[in-house]
């Protein structure tokens, strides 16, 4: 409905990536033999259902697209990967050559040379789709492919640290290590740099001077915030911890408002805009009563399903509200008149066809 053709630069960026994290994967497999690799990878993976769902349902407003999505991933869980392991070794060996101990250049890897390097080539994934901005027209938008790239690289780690404590302790101290990052902190890579994410949305979405300036703050918190992380995991305190781990929950608490809040206004919106469109006959008073509630939009689309109409109630709902972003963009970007009617048209002619039904 809305889709435009695929960048090449993304489709390349989608197919090396997934391609190095298969790489990667199959050298796992060769160093950690069958069985630690399937374990591992069992371990890895049995979250990602949910973790996949609770990114997604933050966007259910407006889903973005697939192809973009998977590419958030697999960079993260690809080019992220191999770039930041080859990056924070070649980091550590300068501070071994300058003198320094082992335990510390171990330390220096993990609370500062990781949290840099990571941070900045997952982010990097939003960089590719700077150039399809229409894609990110929110700060929830910015959210949900920062956290899609943070869940790809969290997957493809996890296995090698759960192969790394499986060849240690075997099967148990692989299991005690999913405790941990698995189900204790699952979410951690995905938080960290969803401020990232929200630095970028901001940047792209907000008309002010020195909203740039949000990128590199964004950068600077998630940093920060993978920093303590690994510091206080490094202290084997469990106060440490526990403050990292309630600072980490803090920030997951703050991004879920920015969504709530950022929801409730594109749903308000709505109410401002689709009148202007009832002489088409696609918009009724109800229409717009409908959609401008969370609750309504909720209600509709079940009373759909009972119907069997619950795919054209889907489809009527995603074409209004990108109808809605459509005159957002327009306010924030000055867009040129005729581009605005292209798409208008497109969305009116998505809404005619759900109607239909």
């Amino acid at each position: 409905m809305t889709a435009q053709r695929p960048s090449v630069a993304l489709l390349i960026g989608l197919v090396v990536s997934s391609a190095l994290a298969l790489l990667v994967l199959a050298a796992m497999l060769v160093s950690g033999g069958p069985v630690g690799f399937a374990l591992s990878a069992l371990l890895a993976v049995a979250p990602l259902p949910v973790l996949l769902a609770a990114v997604l349902s933050l966007d259910r407003l407006e889903p973005e697209p697939k192809l973009h999505l998977a590419f958030a991933f697999a960079w993260g869980g690809g080019v992220a990967i191999v770039l930041g392991v080859a990056l924070t070794l070649a980091g550590q060996a300068l501070f071994t050559r300058a003198g320094l101990g082992a335990a510390v250049v171990d330390d220096v890897g993990k609370v500062l040379l990781a949290p840099l390097i990571e941070e900045a080539l997952k982010g990097s994934a939003l960089l590719l789709l700077l150039r399809r901005r229409q894609e990110i027209d929110g700060l929830t938008d910015g959210i949900v492919y920062a956290s899609m790239a943070g869940l790809g690289f969290a997957a493809v780690e996890n296995i090698g640290y759960y192969l790394l404590a499986y060849d240690a302790d075997g099967a148990g101290g692989a299991v005690q290590l999913f405790v941990l990052r698995g189900l204790i902190d699952p979410l951690g890579h995905p938080i960290y740099t969803s401020l990232i994410g929200l630095g970028v949305a901001y940047a792209l979405t907000r008309r002010t001077r020195a909203r740039f300036a949000a990128i590199p703050l964004g950068y600077l918190g998630a940093v920060s915030l993978h920093g303590l992380w690994n510091g206080a995991a490094t202290t084997s305190s469990l106060a440490w911890l526990g403050a990292a781990y309630l600072v980490i929950m803090a920030v997951l608490v703050l991004l879920i408002v920015v969504t709530v809040v950022e929801r409730r206004q594109l749903v308000a919106r709505m109410g401002l805009y689709l009148p202007g469109y009832q002489q088409t006959g696609l918009v009724t008073q109800a229409d717009v009563r409908m959609l401008s509630t969370l609750s309504a939009r909720k209600a509709a689309r079940k009373w759909a399903r009972k119907a069997g109409l619950g795919r054209a109630m889907s489809d009527y709902q995603h074409a209004a509200t990108e109808l809605t972003m459509l005159h957002v963009r327009a306010e924030r970007q000055d867009m040129d008149p005729a581009r605005f009617a292209a798409e208008r048209d497109t969305y009116l002619t998505a809404m005619s066809h759900a109607r239909r039904w």
